[in-house]
């Protein structure tokens, strides 16, 4: 496919710009902006090059680097392949630096390589040339396992483009922060959240602060949270729910211990969760992560289906979940998570996208849209639940009311 057959919307096309202008720089977008077809794009334009070309695509999870994968070679198709990862895939996969080094050497051809940033270290071992990367959730980058191979590629690569909703910040010299300019680059784009709800390619979130009792008599923790849950998704009226645990035990008491998943089944809805310790679970059914994401595409697109899906982090970042209504918060996060978190309920409802795009919806017109709004549900019965109240409020005001990105500032 060419970049002719791809229409880019006014923000991606600015981005894209930018990017052909700079040969370093971030690109601060919000989530459901479209970063992913940005990379694309750029990569198309490399590839287009009579030099062979090595592009890096970085990714914080297993999962995302999948998800990307397949998005690229949804519209690139004649290059040689590989991941360096520890997941399945059915590309060549591996974390040898010797095997990255020989399979770039025997490849004769454009190369499109996916990573962690977990792996992105073994890239730089096997020491081959990079022409361009791309780190998709930059803010990852700072951490400090990850660091030196994300200098090494900023120093090295002859292009090189950080792209992030949330950037991350250091106000100390012992942390490493996206405000390095050496590294890092300067913003080269950034986009607003507003100029998205008005274009008509996310929604707003809506804010609900739900004061709770506390535990009364013999009542446990996880009996009241599965109580305020169903009060909660039954006030609300919404059919697809992320719920944001605050440790895998938490989601394990609520299944195993509560009457959480029969009663969700009475009200006719589905469940599923994922976490590191457990796997994937459906309807009480450990499945692959691979049926898992595919079943939870497959009801995200069906307006019949009600669910709760339930994830501890695996979920926050990147995941395209389509159909999310609602995400209900049981823990406190950083500015980052949350950002994250509220960008998974916040993208187009399918019916809203085909209207927009047939023109029966005028963009930015909410009161024409089924889904007009992401709702964002925060139980408060104690201090932790105030203090997520109060951070959820502050990055929706940043966000989507100053319509400046929400950064995360590490201090000490």
């Amino acid at each position: 496919m060419t970049q002719m057959q791809i229409q880019l919307r006014p923000h991606q096309t600015r981005a894209v710009a930018a990017m052909q202008k700079h040969t370093k720089g971030q690109v601060i977008v919000p989530t459901g902006g479209g970063k992913t077809l940005k990379m694309i794009y750029d990569a198309l334009r490399q590839f287009q090059s009579q030099t062979p070309q090595t592009v890096v695509v970085v990714a914080p999870r297993i999962l995302l680097a999948e998800q990307l994968s397949a998005e690229f070679l949804e519209h690139i198709t004649t290059v040689a392949v590989l991941h360096v990862h520890s997941g399945e895939t059915h590309h060549f996969s591996t974390t040898k630096p010797a095997e990255i080094y020989n399979w770039s050497r025997r490849a004769y051809k454009h190369q499109l390589i996916f990573t962690t940033y977990n792996s992105l270290n073994r890239i730089q071992e096997a020491e081959i040339d990079v022409d361009t990367i791309y780190f998709d959730e930059a803010h990852n980058s700072v951490q400090r396992h990850f660091f030196p191979a994300t200098e090494h590629f900023a120093a090295t690569a002859s292009r090189c483009y950080f792209f992030t909703a949330t950037p991350k910040h250091s106000l100390t010299p012992f942390k490493p922060g996206m405000n390095m300019p050496q590294v890092y680059g300067q913003v080269i784009c950034k986009v607003p959240a507003p100029e998205l709800v008005e274009g008509g390619f996310i929604v707003p979130p809506k804010v609900v602060v739900k004061q709770l009792p506390m535990v009364t008599g013999k009542q446990t923790n996880f009996d009241r949270d599965a109580e305020n849950l169903l009060e909660t998704i039954d006030e609300q009226n919404v059919g697809k729910i992320l719920i944001c645990a605050k440790a895998t035990k938490q989601i394990v008491a609520l299944v195993s211990e509560t009457d959480f998943c029969s009663e969700l089944q009475q009200r006719g809805y589905s469940w599923m969760f994922i976490t590191a310790k457990t796997g994937a679970i459906i309807d009480g059914q450990k499945v692959n992560r691979e049926v898992f994401f595919d079943t939870l595409s497959t009801w995200g697109k069906d307006n019949s289906k009600k669910f709760v899906v339930m994830h501890h982090s695996i979920l926050s970042e990147g995941i395209n979940v389509s159909g999310l209504e609602a995400v209900l918060f049981m823990r406190n996060m950083d500015y980052i998570g949350i950002s994250q978190t509220i960008g998974r309920v916040i993208r187009l409802h399918h019916d809203d996208a085909k209207g927009l795009r047939d023109g029966a919806i005028k963009p930015g017109n909410l009161s024409q849209y089924g889904k007009s709004f992401g709702l964002v549900c925060i139980p408060v019965y104690s201090k932790v639940g105030i203090q997520t109240a109060r951070a959820v409020q502050e990055v929706v005001n940043t966000t989507f009311n100053k319509g400046e990105p929400a950064v995360s500032v590490v201090r000490k």
